[in-house]
């Protein structure tokens, strides 16, 4: 398997990074046709906006061609699905998610000079544009709208109640690994939920490589083995959770887990 935090996320794009893990988890992401299919809209994007010399005025051209012309867009019918947090099937698709749609837009805006970046808001991955001597502006990547600082309190509001207040520490911008670590947890919930179980351990043991000794993780797996049938790895794991976290609500229903386990005869395949 492919050592993901070896990578040196930072020295590449965001959307490099993000193939990189969906490799890392699927080996048939189609890797190379994502990379060629992004550096042809590049090339077709600058073209496009050739002309243009208003430096705002080419974002909103851009802003137009990838959403309009182009028709990416959120994917309203299916937001949880695991095709949205893999790069090669949003480029066929031409639908995402905000980070998998802010990660293509960030590429291609930075292939074109502008001032673009990565923001991990509470609610949802944000696109920032930084003009010089102005304050920083946000995009919305599901839609391509732009945010007000209005709007996102009232998003950090629903989010986290009434009495919140919207910080610089919400609107910071992201590294890389930052983004790659929370997209790998989004990738593993929704395998989890599609119960595709193969290609959701691998999420955990890549995040297993950065955090050995995450507890929550290694329940994860737990779970994870235990409906691939591998109850005693999976009871190793439960009780692992156990002794490093006897106060999660859950530690109750795990005991009665791995006491059924241990009961249960061992099979040998």
């Amino acid at each position: 398997m492919i050592e993901l935090f070896d990578e040196d996320f930072d020295a590449i794009e965001l959307v490099e990074g993000a193939l990189i893990l969906n490799k890392a988890v699927d080996p048939d992401t189609q890797q190379n046709w994502a990379e060629a299919e992004l550096a042809r809209l590049a090339k077709e994007a600058e073209q496009s906006l050739f002309h243009e010399r208003d430096d705002k005025q080419r974002l909103d051209s851009l802003l137009r061609l990838f959403y309009t012309e182009w028709q990416f867009c959120g994917d309203h019918d299916a937001y949880f699905s695991s095709e949205n947090a893999f790069i090669d099937k949003v480029l066929e698709r031409r639908k995402g998610i905000p980070v998998s749609l802010g990660a293509i837009l960030l590429y291609l805006g930075r292939k074109l000079g502008m001032p673009l970046e990565a923001v991990t808001f509470p609610t949802q991955f944000l696109v920032k544009v930084n003009w010089p001597g102005e304050a920083p502006v946000y995009i919305n990547p599901y839609d391509g709208e732009y945010v007000s600082k209005k709007r996102l309190h009232a998003w950090l509001i629903g989010n986290d109640g009434p009495l919140v207040k919207l910080e610089a520490k919400h609107l910071a911008t992201s590294d890389n690994p930052t983004v790659i670590g929370r997209w790998l947890a989004l990738l593993k919930s929704a395998l989890l939920r599609e119960e595709k179980y193969t290609l959701a351990l691998r999420c955990t043991d890549l995040a297993l490589t950065f955090v050995p000794d995450d507890p929550y993780e290694i329940r994860d797996r737990g779970y994870i083995y235990q409906q691939l049938d591998c109850h005693q790895i999976a009871a190793t794991d439960f009780q692992y959770f156990i002794e490093q976290c006897p106060d999660d609500p859950a530690i109750e229903l795990l005991k009665t887990q791995v006491s059924a386990i241990n009961r249960s005869p061992v099979t040998l395949h």
